[in-house]
């Protein structure tokens, strides 16, 4: 018997790996109009927990009173608490082969050349698949920028760190939001139709990373992703996105290609607007030898 909670009489928690049994055992007693939300939460569900109820409605083609009353009918007060169950339950899904996905079944390749040659064929990957002409879109949505904000948590907090730092080598106004002191949403007010925000997205996708792209893109805003695929829930509210090959011998993400990536943006910024990057660079050089920076010897 299912409490009215979802949760089996044993105390499993809610948002276990069964929720998606728990959505199947009560399908055949759904109105119709709630099984075309299920049928849509059980075909996406990894990326419905990162989904509003109203990109649901819009992509499910139900109503959001009808998410609202299919999570009621699963046992949970309503959309919230349903999203929570299905995040953990993506969470508690991971099993030991994801989180070490590229260990081989039978004996062990020495670590370094065996991380080396993982390396290699992400970045391989990522270039060969890239679309040449988003490269070309997104080195010109950089250039046109009044400024350029970039953002990420966790690894891709890092890799947005390194892409302000070299554009602004390069003549670029850029800056890197850093979740300290003020979480992003309240530092979007900074926004403007003029700017371009850069977000970096990588699984486990951050909740807050897709809020606060999403509040970018309510602004007009320009967004380009930088993401694992063309269909991870932050490049729903991306004009451009540049899928990049994370995949590692662990359950985090590899960082290699994002930095080929990164080098690439860079150096075709400075290529098209060389005068103005070669001052930069001079201009910065001559005030560190005088403020004594480099070490002398």
């Amino acid at each position: 018997m299912m409490a009215r909670t979802g949760v089996k009489k044993s105390g499993k928690r809610r948002g276990s790996p069964d929720l998606k049994a728990l959505i199947r055992r009560k399908y055949d007693g759904l109105p119709e109009n709630q099984r075309k939300v299920a049928d849509f939460l059980i075909q996406n569900i990894r990326e419905a927990p990162f989904l509003s109820v109203v990109e649901i409605e819009d992509r499910s083609g139900a109503s959001k009173a009808t998410v609202v009353r299919l999570a009621q009918s699963l046992g949970f007060s309503g959309f919230l608490e349903m999203r929570g169950g299905l995040i953990r339950g993506v969470q508690s899904q991971m099993k030991i082969r994801e989180m070490f996905p590229l260990l081989p079944k039978n004996g062990r390749e020495e670590t370094l050349t065996a991380v080396a040659n993982q390396d290699i064929k992400n970045i391989n990957r990522t270039v060969s698949q890239l679309d040449r002409k988003v490269f070309t879109d997104v080195s010109e949505m950089i250039l046109r920028a009044s400024r350029v904000y970039t953002l990420g948590l966790g690894i891709s907090s890092l890799m947005a760190r390194i892409l302000a730092y070299s554009l602004s080598q390069v003549a670029i106004r850029s800056t890197s939001f850093v979740h300290d002191y003020e979480t992003f949403i309240e530092q979007i007010h900074l926004f403007d139709r003029t700017d371009l925000v850069i977000a970096f997205s990588f699984p486990p996708y951050s909740m807050e990373t897709i809020e606060v792209v999403r509040a970018a893109s309510r602004r007009k805003t320009p967004i380009v992703a930088v993401t694992d695929r063309v269909t991870s829930p932050v490049s729903l509210y991306a004009e451009r996105v540049i899928p990049v090959v994370s995949q590692n011998m662990l359950f985090t993400n590899s960082f290699s290609a994002i930095s080929v990536i990164i080098n690439a943006l860079t150096t075709e910024i400075a290529l098209r607007n060389k005068k103005k990057a070669l001052k930069n660079l001079k201009e910065s050089e001559k005030l560190l030898e005088r403020t004594g920076h480099y070490y002398a010897g």
